[in-house]
């Protein structure tokens, strides 16, 4: 084979390549979009909220709290001592 030949040979190529992964990408969307479609259909209703409720979230026991944080700063001291080695 000559030299335009295989440049043809090779766009042809890229060109059918391109157009696969562009389908498949567009065939992908198409189903997202479905998919997205039919879970919003059938998704219960959203429960109503009581107008004026404190909507703050639960805070962890304290003891639990103060022992998380004894933790976590052992952790810290003990990684940034090794650290300095």
């Amino acid at each position: 084979m000559q030299d335009p030949e295989l440049l043809h040979e090779g766009l042809g190529l890229m060109a059918l390549g391109m157009g696969v992964v562009f389908v498949f990408l567009a065939i992908l969307v198409f189903l997202l979009t479905l998919m997205s479609g039919v879970i919003r259909r059938f998704q219960p209703a959203p429960a109503p909220v009581a107008p004026g409720g404190s909507a703050k979230p639960a805070s962890p026991a304290k003891g639990q709290g103060d022992e998380t944080l004894a933790v976590i700063s052992a952790a810290v001291h003990r990684y940034r001592s090794k650290r300095r080695r």
